[in-house]
């Protein structure tokens, strides 16, 4: 699996880290995401094979200064798209 930074954000005080994850154990290769903020860490992987439309949701979450407890609900509300 790799993963490639793709952005931070300011969480008040604390740092989010976002992450874009590849999964390319098996053909084709899937993406993912991952949050960081002071320890706390989550990811939704295998979202779906399209690496761009990942890479643009990656960015999303970069914007919106999302944290790790909200990383599901987002990617909910984002899979109904």
């Amino acid at each position: 699996m790799g993963k490639r930074f793709v952005g931070e954000a300011l969480c008040q005080t604390a740092r989010v880290r976002y992450y874009l994850l590849e999964e390319d154990a098996a053909e084709p290769a899937s993406y993912g995401v991952e949050i960081e903020l002071e320890g706390e860490t989550a990811a939704v992987r295998d979202l779906s094979l399209c690496r761009e439309r990942v890479q643009a949701l990656a960015e999303k979450l970069v914007r919106g200064a999302v944290t790790p407890v909200a990383l599901r609900d987002v990617v909910d509300d984002w899979l109904l798209e």
